[in-house]
């Protein structure tokens, strides 16, 4: 998406037709973000946050679909208290302010693709962890090639780390949202004392 104007313009395409008879379906609610790094689209509901990622990014219509298809739901425009709490966690994340997010999760995904998410959740700002290293810590050790597109599988940028995780000789690897923004995410993180929480 190049703008909020387009996206809006994609809007029920992507995220679907409200049904008259809504009892049916679960409800989710989205917001366009502006952040340092550029756009963000972020999707609720009113307990929990199921998808935060950068407009850009590749493959961002079929996160949706998948999502949709598995919640039964559709997506409509609305803040919501998720959302706001979203934007200020983001906000003073950005600023080098806070070093975990609180903001409530939802999972979705196979129990292996949770269980390398949940571990991505331990890391510590600052703090980074080879593919290899991660798959031992879920007690796999054989399993770095599956870590690895877990990882990639990851809908909540920024907030369940996958930024974190590097290459086992040090150079930084891929990243979804792209090198130069893990590059910049990194080197922001490093920045910030781990005793700083908010």
């Amino acid at each position: 998406f190049d703008s909020g104007n387009g996206f809006r313009d994609a809007f029920s395409r992507i995220m679907g037709e409200l049904p008259s008879n809504s009892r049916e379906k679960t409800i989710l609610s989205s917001a366009w973000l502006e952040t340092k790094l550029g756009s963000m689209l972020a999707i609720s509901d009113q307990q929990q946050l199921y998808l935060l990622e950068f407009v850009d990014r590749r493959g961002l219509e079929t996160e949706i679909a998948v999502l949709r298809s598995r919640l039964n739901a559709v997506i409509i425009p609305q803040q919501t208290a998720i959302i706001q709490q979203l934007k200020q966690e983001l906000t003073e994340y950005f600023a080098g302010n806070r070093t975990v997010f609180t903001i409530p999760i939802a999972l979705i995904g196979s129990d292996f693709q949770k269980a390398v998410w949940q571990q991505l959740l331990t890391m510590k700002i600052g703090e980074t962890y080879s593919y290899k290293q991660l798959a031992q810590r879920i007690g796999n050790e054989k399993a770095t090639r599956a870590v690895a597109n877990a990882n990639g599988k990851n809908q909540l940028a920024l907030i369940v780390p996958c930024h974190r995780v590097i290459n086992s000789d040090g150079s930084i690897g891929g990243y979804g949202g792209g090198v130069e923004r893990k590059k910049w995410l990194l080197a922001l993180e490093k920045q910030v004392q781990p005793t700083v929480k908010i």
